[in-house]
């Protein structure tokens, strides 16, 4: 497949041709997360010429735009006598258009300039919808179409709606907009990207599928790569969730503090932890104290890492047969097969003309709390442990 590379402005124009002579080109899809990328050009001038902060990068894959989105690092000039000829070398860094809505946080009231806010304690922005719906306004009134114009990320456009999402409550105090966005997204293990189409960035929610029966990753298949698992003790098992006032302020009748408590069933196999989670400005109404205490559960429950590394073959390609989000099945070397969600989706090329790698993170490299995946972390250890007895 041809991998070509074209820098664009802020509007979305072609500067010029597209960059010839690239090499180590490196652009990871993630999920609910930016992408990043990077790619080293000779540093001609016509390339450095458009190499200038606020223009962007797209990455043009089979004649589809894999990864686009804005210069985070333009210009990481070298040059050196010894083994560099003339005129050098130029490193860009770049991230996908998902990054620019990472750089917005909430504001409690979106129709007003940051100083025209109502300056009233702890004024909090809270809407309740489907949780797509709670997504797209987020983005919408922060920096899409509906922001304040000086908010507004040019050409970016809300996508069809996919009608996702369960009904939620958020509360919302200026926190980073994506915080917001994943807050919503996790309980109802919703995906949303941010994508380059003609001359429009369309923001969009959508659900991940169950492929586990199609897409299959093994030894056998060869187009599995690696595996690394551990487990760790839980960080808490009793999330106990403090809401209301603000607990640096006195609590008062009309508004008094709200509590409430959220446990797993990790501590009939480990021990009892407590973690104070503190929800400020929330109560339990609309089931957010509780949200909080689930969301909260899944940093602190047992500590199970399971990372398996993919590679692109004929039959099963990214892109093509899964996406970012899609839950898939892992055939382990000891014969346990798992299922997982696809994290991250790497495409790598050392030059023009070399050939592409495309890999899939499988599972977290962070630990994750799944009481399914951490019961496939203890039975994959046990099993390799009865390996090693036989051995």
């Amino acid at each position: 497949m041809a991998i070509e590379l074209w820098i664009t402005d802020g509007d979305l124009v072609v500067q010029g041709d597209p960059l010839t002579g690239w090499r180590k080109l490196s652009a990871e899809q993630r999920y609910r997360e930016p992408g990043t990328g990077s790619v080293t050009l000779t540093a001609y001038p016509s390339v450095m010429q458009q190499l200038q902060p606020g223009n962007r990068l797209v990455v043009v894959r089979d004649r589809q735009i894999w990864m686009s989105g804005p210069l985070e690092a333009p210009q990481d000039y070298e040059w050196d006598l010894e083994s560099n000829a003339d005129p050098g070398t130029v490193t860009v860094g770049f991230s996908d258009d998902l990054a620019r809505i990472a750089g917005y946080l909430t504001y409690p009231e979106p129709a007003k300039a940051w100083s025209a806010q109502t300056t009233t304690v702890d004024r909090t922005r809270k809407i309740t919808a489907s949780g797509e719906s709670i997504i797209r306004q987020l983005v919408d009134e922060n920096c899409g179409p509906g922001a304040l114009a000086a908010r507004r990320i040019p050409h970016l456009v809300l996508d069809t709606p996919a009608g996702v999402g369960t009904t939620r409550t958020l509360t919302t105090r200026t926190e980073p907009l994506l915080d917001a966005v994943r807050t919503i997204a996790v309980p109802d293990r919703l995906g949303f990207t941010a994508r380059q189409v003609g001359r429009e960035i369309r923001f969009g929610v959508y659900q991940p599928r169950d492929l586990t029966r199609t897409a299959r990753f093994s030894a056998g298949l060869g187009n599995l790569r690696k595996v690394q698992f551990s487990l760790a003790a839980p960080l808490a098992t009793s999330e106990l969730v403090m809401g209301g006032e603000d607990p640096a302020q006195e609590a008062t009748p009309a508004n008094t503090r709200a509590y409430v408590e959220v446990t797993s069933g990790a501590a009939a196999d480990w021990y009892r932890v407590e973690k104070l989670v503190q929800s400020s400005g929330k109560t339990d109404v609309d089931g957010e104290l509780t949200q909080d205490g689930v969301l909260a559960l899944g940093n602190d429950n047992p500590q199970a890492s399971l990372t398996t590394q993919t590679v692109d073959t004929e039959d099963l390609k990214a892109g093509r047969d899964y996406l970012l989000g899609d839950t898939v099945a892992v055939v382990l070397p000891t014969g346990l097969t798992i299922a997982d969600t696809v994290n991250s989706i790497q495409l790598t090329a050392d030059d023009a003309d070399t050939g592409e790698r495309v890999t899939a993170v499988i599972g977290s490299g962070n630990s994750t709390t799944s009481s399914s995946m951490v019961g496939t972390v203890r039975n994959l250890a046990y099993r390799l442990g009865q390996l090693e007895r036989r051995g």
